[in-house]
């Protein structure tokens, strides 16, 4: 089970309190071959690019960065992108209603 420490900062960015939060629903099976993929997404967490209308996509340019930080060898990571890709916007889909 993954359970990421909420980050105040990040919460209050979407309007949210730690007590908004049910302490059952932080939890969420990652299968081992997926958690790179997960690591990659929570290093990004500072690499939102907002505008006007708000947040619209991570900054990719740190991207490479952070794969390497990570130790993610470059055979992963097309793959690790495309993972990345689909959380990024599963995550702006959740920005998106709570503003």
């Amino acid at each position: 089970m993954y359970r990421p420490a909420p980050d105040l900062r990040q919460l209050q960015a979407i309007g949210l309190k730690p007590e908004d939060l049910d302490p059952a629903a932080l939890g969420c099976d990652v299968y081992p071959e997926n958690m790179p993929a997960v690591q990659v997404f929570e290093a990004m967490d500072t690499q939102w690019r907002t505008g006007m209308g708000g947040v619209y996509g991570l900054d990719y340019a740190a991207l490479p960065a952070v794969l390497r930080m990570l130790g993610i060898g470059r055979n992963r990571w097309k793959e690790i992108f495309s993972d990345l890709r689909v959380m990024e916007a599963a995550a702006l889909e959740v920005l998106q209603e709570t503003s």
